[in-house]
């Protein structure tokens, strides 16, 4: 539904290590597209997901993680340095949201919320990813709406799924 409302590419990610991984993904059907099916893994520090997932941590967690992380530069925009990537993730968690402004892929914006979780920190968040052509910041921070209806139906989802001693 995400996909029909907003028009582009989505994903539901989760972290692994200090990658993300894709658990599934829906694709837009415009002609021009990144292609990263479920299963791609993307670097956490470069990723939109990724840095949401990161800003739920306390920022020793964060340290020791990407301590064993290569902060390689994949675009001119990659952020490899640890304090400034410190200060990226305390504007994340501030504003609930990551952007991925061409960090990883050059032409690629990407936008992510995370999937919230009640009684525990959440593993789980929801993207859109599209070519920087068709979707601006100021675009994808008008999708957030949308983003944030689709989180919270996965964590229905996610919580009803649970054995009913872990239900929140």
């Amino acid at each position: 539904r995400l996909v029909d409302e907003i028009g582009e590419s989505c994903n539901l990610t989760a972290l692994s290590g200090h990658e993300v991984v894709y658990l599934d993904r829906v694709e837009t059907a415009a002609p021009l597209r990144f292609y990263l099916q479920a299963g791609s893994r993307v670097p956490v520090h470069c990723s939109a997901s990724g840095k949401v997932l990161l800003a739920q941590m306390t920022p020793t967690q964060r340290r020791r993680l990407l301590a064993h992380a290569p902060l390689e530069a994949y675009t001119a925009k990659t952020v490899t340095d640890l304090d400034a990537l410190e200060l990226e993730i305390k504007h994340v968690k501030r504003q609930g949201f990551a952007l991925d402004n061409e960090e990883f892929l050059p032409g690629l914006m990407c936008v992510a919320v995370l999937v919230p979780a009640s009684s525990r920190l959440s593993n789980l968040c929801v993207a859109v990813q599209a070519p920087i052509m068709r979707l601006t910041p100021d675009k994808a921070l008008a999708m957030l709406p949308a983003l944030q209806r689709a989180a919270s139906a996965m964590a229905e989802i996610e919580a009803q799924a649970a054995p009913p001693g872990q239900r929140a």
